[in-house]
């Protein structure tokens, strides 16, 4: 299984994800390219450097917003003004879920990046309603509003699928503290959206007095993370960093690796299946367990049949047959075989087992 670990010792925000994505494989050429696909990037630039906190060299990401010729970690905290709501705010920011949605929706992104995409924005956006006691739709959300913001978890998303990865894992995530000044005055660190965001998820705070995790980053981690685990056992094959934009106390930097695991006995694996049905109103219970016999002989890995009322009010059952998707065609032959049914439906799905069990399967 093809890993991607987290180890946000020292927080997470969206342009460290970036830059640990570029870092660790992710091309910036192709990234800077899917995200021209937003039709804004008149808005912005991206340039990619390297950089090294406290001796930890890495992959730095600074967003170029063209309209204010700065870049926007400049006169920020610990990560970089790439939140720029809880540091200022950007006269070109203020768009709300349905602007962003318009921009992502309209673009030419596979369904799955968009879908992703706005699953990020609406945490964000839903943590945002709750803490200023508003409705979704009455948030202008400058947080993830701004052209920073838009390309840091779009990139995330875009990143996500370029990796082709079978689950992410994180640490638990350092959130900092202290106090910060934003819009709204003197909030504490972490951000009441941050922590709203990653309710239910691991985390610890302290490491250092200032804001480590924003909600970008919170964001970013709670739609992606399938596990979070302090110390798992992975073989590493690669590690990257991306590095923040302040120097602090400890090393700035985002963490990842790419990983493999050997599936332990409580893991699940995931096949493609086909299940094969059709209905049976004329043959007797003697005759239906011999079909169910012949094809379990067969090789099915599951027969069992259902009664139903058919039309006129008859009687009847419906035959399911469970099978491997190659041997399809297979089954539907010895359906045929042994019933008297004329036709027969086709449902291609999914089964998931669990690895503890394989090796003892046995079929009653």
């Amino acid at each position: 299984m093809k890993i991607l670990y987290y180890d946000c010792f020292a927080g997470i925000s969206g342009d460290m994800n970036l830059a640990a994505m570029i870092d660790l494989g992710v091309d910036p050429e192709y990234l800077i390219g899917e995200l021209a696909k937003l039709g804004i990037d008149d808005d912005f630039s991206i340039e990619v450097s390297a950089d090294e906190r406290k001796g930890i060299h890495g992959t730095r990401v600074d967003v170029v917003l063209k309209e204010d010729k700065h870049r926007h970690h400049r006169n920020s905290g610990h990560h970089g003004n790439h939140e720029r709501g809880h540091h200022s705010h950007s006269r070109h920011a203020h768009r709300n879920l349905k602007d962003i949605g318009k921009i992502i929706n309209g673009s030419s992104f596979a369904d799955e990046v968009k879908a992703k995409s706005m699953a990020m924005f609406q945490r964000v956006a839903e943590a945002e309603a709750k803490i200023h006691g508003k409705q979704l739709s009455e948030v202008h959300f400058h947080e993830v509003g701004a052209t920073d913001s838009i390309v840091d978890i779009v990139g995330a998303a875009i990143c996500f699928y370029a990796l082709e990865i079978d689950e992410v894992w994180c640490s638990p995530v350092e959130l900092g503290g202290g106090f910060v000044k934003c819009a709204h005055g003197v909030m504490p660190v972490p951000a009441p959206a941050t922590l709203e965001i990653l309710a239910s998820i691991p985390t610890k705070r302290g490491a250092i007095q200032k804001e480590t995790t924003t909600p970008t980053g919170a964001a970013i981690l709670a739609e992606l993370v399938d596990r979070f685990e302090h110390a798992p056992e992975l073989m590493l094959e690669k590690t990257a960093y991306g590095i923040g934009h302040r120097d602090t106390e400890i090393p700035n930097v985002l963490r990842v690796s790419l990983a493999t695991t050997l599936d332990p006995p409580n893991r699940l694996k995931t096949s493609p299946v086909c299940l094969l049905e059709c209905n049976i109103d004329d043959m007797t219970g003697e005759m239906l367990k011999d079909a169910m016999d012949q094809l379990m002989e067969t090789g099915a890995m599951d027969v069992h049949f259902t009664s139903i009322i058919m039309k006129k009010n008859r009687s009847a059952v419906t035959l399911s047959v469970l099978c491997k998707a190659e041997e399809e065609d297979k089954f539907k032959r010895s359906i045929f075989r042994h019933t008297s049914t004329l036709a027969i439906k086709t449902i291609p799905t999914k089964m998931t087992f669990s690895t503890s069990l394989l090796s003892s399967w046995k079929r009653y």
